[in-house]
């Protein structure tokens, strides 16, 4: 499946190589802020029939490609893709967000959980990422953008495995932690081997770079959190293929609300850091020394201001990061579903114009560089 990339500052950008501007992707760019995906996902009859079925995964996939020139695409699916091949009896009920008909409570609840058979429970995730890969390549073989492939970290697929559903407190997951850490090294356990199994899988279907949202990390104590997350995420890093299609494989690890552990993250494999709108990019550069790339990390509220507002804020957070390699734009967490889709627009020319000008500066891009200010 080897390919020529049209656009590979993405990659480029992950590997801490020197690129003419700053590339730029959104958490959920294909989702309920653009009109046309909610016209697929009314054909599709509800989520569930909209993930599941790769034709209509590769449409909502491309679909914020033919509005913006973004730098990557990402495979649409879920998270919760995991739990469901173990069993577990994912539901989306409208209004309520996922839910799962069967939680994992009881020891024999644990003892149960097994790692699924990819091929034979999540084909159709697999079969989307070839699927987009080939709508993304033209007549001649040139591939538009990178796809980026993904899964949730083996604490935040716990945190609904146990809760059976999102929660405000994660009263039930983390009684279980601090009453029965067995338990939950069981859980995370079987989940680590499991993500690993999938993200390896969605490489060999075609993914470029593969990414791990730990979305509930940052719910976890100090102390805890490496425990109970970070030494799951370095298992799974550990363990992925790095190279395929003759081609690095970059791997990025988002923690929301982990910038206090920035350090940590960056030592545990990855090639990438995501960081939320929390954390100062310019000296989350400086903590990490060039070791790892830096995705992120305006808010997405920005998107509800003017235009005007949104252009500013875009430059704020470029020229926090300076004009140094390893910085893929992102927001600071996921698009929401009321954001304007014509100020996304704003943003991404505002990114992709004045990261050119800073590059046009003179000033030398090197690899690694830490500023003196």
């Amino acid at each position: 499946m080897a390919q020529q990339l049209i656009n590979d500052t993405f990659l480029r950008a992950l590997l801490r190589e020197p690129t003419d501007y700053t590339p730029i992707w959104l958490m959920r760019q294909a989702g309920r802020y653009l009109p046309e995906y909610n016209a697929t996902r009314g054909r599709a009859g509800s989520f569930l029939g909209l993930a599941q079925n790769p034709d209509y995964a590769t449409e909502v996939t491309l679909q914020p490609l033919e509005r913006y020139p973004l730098d990557a695409a990402i495979l649409f699916s879920d998270i919760l893709t995991i739990p469901d091949a173990m069993g577990l009896g994912l539901e989306f009920a409208t209004g309520e967000g996922p839910k799962f008909a069967r939680p994992v409570r009881s020891e024999d609840d644990v003892a149960r959980l097994a790692v699924p058979d990819i091929d034979a429970t999540l084909r159709y995730v697999t079969d989307a990422v070839s699927q987009i890969r080939r709508a993304l390549t033209d007549a001649q073989g040139r591939q538009r953008v990178p796809l980026i492939g993904f899964s949730g970290s083996p604490w935040t697929l716990a945190c609904y495995m146990v809760e059976g559903r999102g929660s405000d407190d994660f009263r039930t997951v983390k009684s279980m932690l601090y009453g029965r850490p067995d338990l939950m090294h069981r859980i995370l356990d079987v989940n680590a081997r499991a993500v690993t199994a999938y993200l390896n899988a969605q490489i060999e279907a075609g993914a470029q770079a593969v990414m791990i949202f730990d979305t509930w990390g940052g719910t976890l104590a100090d102390g805890t959190y490496q425990r109970f997350s970070l030494h799951y995420i370095e298992q799974i890093v550990s363990q992925l293929k790095r190279e395929h299609d003759g081609r690095r494989v970059p791997v990025i690890t988002f923690t929301k609300g982990g910038g206090l552990w920035l350090e940590e993250i960056a030592a545990s494999g990855v090639d990438a850091v995501g960081l939320d709108w929390t954390v100062n990019l310019g000296r989350a550069r400086e903590r990490v020394a060039g070791k790892v790339a830096l995705q992120g990390n305006i808010d997405p509220s920005v998107l509800f201001a003017p235009p005007s507002t949104i252009r500013i804020e875009a430059r704020a957070v470029l020229d926090s990061y300076g004009n140094y390699p390893g910085h893929v734009f992102n927001l600071g967490h996921g698009i929401s579903q009321f954001t304007p889709p014509e100020h996304v627009a704003e943003l991404v020319d505002e990114v992709h114009r004045h990261s050119r000008a800073i590059r046009a500066t003179g000033q030398t891009q090197v690899p690694g560089a830490v500023s003196k200010t």
